[in-house]
């Protein structure tokens, strides 16, 4: 074999990248819930010949949500419109949007508790009635004039789904919310992404990225191609548990899938574990957004049980101190 050719030489990372996602439902892994009840949904709008209700995909980032609306447009055959909530910030803005919608297109829109208030109360008659009112003119003479729209089903994808107000929440007509994956969902990602990215490895070496992948596939992904990398520079054809163990530590990654952010953040709590401290606090201390801290730093630490969240802030748990070395007993850590 060739090292130069075999297995590692990638044309084009970034179109691979595309084929890592999946293009169906059946080649989407995981969620099976969440799958069976859309497949009902898309099937049932098929045979009704109608537009799908409008869906809301809520839950971490990195478990789908963007997959997902993708493979609706892909399953209705319809072309889908992506954008997302920080770009709307006028109601002008959406208006465009859904203007020139064609009948039965997707609009997918990511973070979509980050749309404006103005731009948000356009969106309900939008949704509902299927029209907006354009106001023309300014000043007293301004008139508001309604413009019809095509039936389009909007997507919805947010990390914060309590930011979302009832009045837009309660227009969709499905909310599917997702769930960190399984090992078991997870090894088979990394199966079918280490056979498009052309990667060979044993199966303890996939059994160790999973189990450090946090129950996200987007850091599986992220993971198998860092390893990939490393295996490349080390001239090694065969992916070992070696191998992978080693790549792991050169990118500060333990067992459990902790990284330095995440043992910086337990070493900020300990070191204070008899008070609680609030996120803003912790983020000044990690030098990171608060919002970074809190929706991707804390939901695993609170899985794992590694760390409490306290109307008064957050603490330490025995788990959490033994997972930094300072406990040498565990209490829940793999539980």
């Amino acid at each position: 074999m060739s090292f130069e050719t075999e297995p590692f030489a990638h044309p084009d990372d970034s179109a691979l990248e595309r084929e890592l996602r999946p293009s169906n439902l059946q080649q989407f892994v995981g969620q099976n819930k969440v799958k069976k009840q859309l497949e009902v949904l898309l099937q049932a709008a098929q045979q009704q010949q109608r537009v799908p209700d409008h869906l809301l995909f809520s839950g971490p980032p990195g478990l789908g949500k963007t997959t997902l609306a993708m493979i609706v447009a892909a399953e209705t055959n319809r072309s889908i419109r992506v954008t997302s909530g920080p770009t709307i910030q006028h109601a002008g803005d959406l208006a465009a949007i859904l203007s020139s919608l064609e009948h039965g297109e997707i609009l997918f829109i990511d973070e979509i508790h980050r749309v404006s208030r103005a731009a948000e109360e356009m969106l309900y008659l939008a949704m509902e009635d299927f029209r907006v009112d354009v106001m023309v003119g300014k000043g007293p003479g301004a008139t508001s004039v309604p413009l019809d729209l095509e039936r389009f089903t909007l997507v919805g994808a947010t990390t914060r789904a309590g930011m979302l107000p009832n009045p837009l929440r309660d227009r969709f007509g499905f909310t599917a919310n997702m769930e960190f994956y399984e090992q078991d969902d997870l090894i088979k990602v990394l199966s079918r992404a280490s056979e498009v990215l052309g990667v060979k490895l044993n199966d303890r070496s996939l059994e160790i990225i999973a189990n450090s992948s946090r129950g996200t596939p987007r850091v599986a992904n992220r993971l198998l191609r860092r390893i990939r990398d490393y295996a490349q520079v080390s001239k090694v054809d065969m992916i070992d548990e070696k191998t992978t163990s080693e790549a792991l530590e050169v990118y500060e990654i333990d067992a459990t899938g902790l990284d330095r952010l995440d043992r910086q953040y337990l070493m900020a709590l300990s070191e204070n574990r008899n008070r609680a401290l609030g996120l803003g606090t912790l983020a000044t201390r990690l030098g990171e957004e608060p919002e970074t801290v809190e929706l991707v730093v804390e939901p695993y630490l609170v899985r794992l049980g590694l760390i409490e969240r306290t109307p008064k802030g957050r603490l330490i748990t025995n788990s959490g101190l033994f997972a930094i070395g300072i406990e040498s007993e565990p209490s829940s850590l793999f539980d």
